[in-house]
């Protein structure tokens, strides 16, 4: 007879099983029993958004963005700050954190190699990948030689575990002690801060890569999502992150909710932060137009009638123009990678090649808004 059944799945890891149920019954049905029957100081709700704020900050700023993708240097007083207030998120110590997430990146969507893959399942990259002893979860130090060498990240990895109990059950225990409220304290402050910011920072594994817009590549899952991003603290633009990792910004525009980018760019205007990763502007519209041509060609060649075959026309003479904008920009960052450092201490020479770079931009920018207004025409007459 024909074995139909499914593959064994891994023993249960029972320590984390425990702390999920545990943590999730506290702070998300006990806290809100103890709100509507009895309620919440003041002061445990201060506690309680200090703690939120300055633990998910320091995750995205430094456990994400500083030590696992360098995308900026910090001071030593920045990267104290940052590690320790990373503990109050009880997301493991930065070393296991940044290995587990590097390979995330470097094998993205990959079943047997990214540890919380989302094609093994929403609830799988949510949280299931934690709760059973999958294979993709071990974690490899040989991701994280350089963190290593970095005695702020191996300190908190020596005391992390004391630590974690000390401030995310000691503290609020102690603070509720003095303001009058221990229990209400460590349920708002402890365990329903905890299971909101878990949850919060799981979306970005599960949701960010499921609800959202690919603008920048369609090589992975990730997507781009402002409402996950006000979860988040700015992770949410998570298509951008995918497709420019090394860029200490999430949200590009100004106007993207992304707290993670203002505190790095505001450290560095207090000399707490330098040497910030910004990717070329220039890349970052080739990349947003390729995304627009696949899509416009895919729609398009959906469509049979003469309207359509005009429309295919007038995609590849766009498509032309952007593929000779593209070489020139590579002709002029070659002019510069031949010329030297000597030929760029030249003002007149740095003048010229910014020039020749703000024209080829500026390029790709108005044939970004032609393409835009060519698909609401074209799609608009489908």
């Amino acid at each position: 007879m024909k074995n139909t059944s499914s593959p064994a799945k891994p023993p249960l890891v029972k320590h984390n099983l425990i702390f999920f149920i545990a943590i999730n019954l506290l702070g998300l049905v006990a806290a809100p029993i103890w709100f509507f029957t009895v309620g919440f100081t003041p002061a445990a709700w201060v506690l309680c958004t200090v703690l939120l704020t300055l633990s998910g900050l320091s995750i995205t700023a430094g456990y994400h963005r500083l030590w696992s993708h360098r995308t900026y240097k910090a001071s030593e007083p920045l990267k104290w700050f940052l590690a320790f207030f990373g503990i109050f998120s009880l997301q493991n110590s930065i070393l296991i954190w940044a290995a587990r997430h590097r390979i995330h990146h470097r094998h993205v969507d990959d079943v047997n190699e990214d540890p919380h893959s989302i094609k093994s399942g929403f609830w799988h990259a949510h949280m299931g990948w934690m709760i059973r002893d999958w294979p993709t979860s071990k974690v490899d130090l040989d991701q994280v030689p350089d963190l290593q060498k970095d005695r702020v990240v191996m300190w908190q990895h020596r005391v992390y575990w004391p630590m974690v109990w000390a401030l995310n059950l000691g503290l609020p225990a102690v603070f509720g002690w003095f303001t009058g409220d221990v229990v209400g304290t460590i349920l708002l402050a402890g365990a329903f801060r905890l299971a909101f910011s878990q949850h919060c920072t799981f979306f970005i594994n599960s949701l960010a890569h499921t609800w959202g817009k690919r603008s920048y590549s369609d090589e992975n899952t990730a997507r781009d999502n402002g409402i996950i991003a006000l979860l988040t603290w700015g992770e949410g633009y998570h298509n951008f992150h995918h497709a420019f990792q090394a860029d200490y910004r999430n949200g590009l525009r100004w106007w993207q909710f992304d707290p993670g980018k203002w505190l790095i760019a505001t450290a560095a205007s207090l000399g707490l932060a330098r040497e910030l990763k910004r990717t070329p502007k220039f890349k970052i519209q080739r990349a947003r137009l390729q995304m627009q041509f696949r899509e416009l060609r895919e729609r398009l060649a959906q469509q049979a009638d003469d309207a359509a075959l005009t429309w295919r026309e007038t995609v590849e003479r766009e498509y032309q123009q952007f593929k000779e904008t593209v070489s020139q920009w590579q002709a002029v960052q070659a002019e510069r990678m031949a010329a030297g450092t000597e030929a760029l201490r030249d003002r007149w020479r740095k003048t010229e090649l910014r020039t020749r770079y703000k024209e080829l931009e500026y390029r790709l920018k108005m044939q970004h808004r032609r393409l835009t207004t060519l698909q609401q025409a074209a799609f608009s007459a489908a």
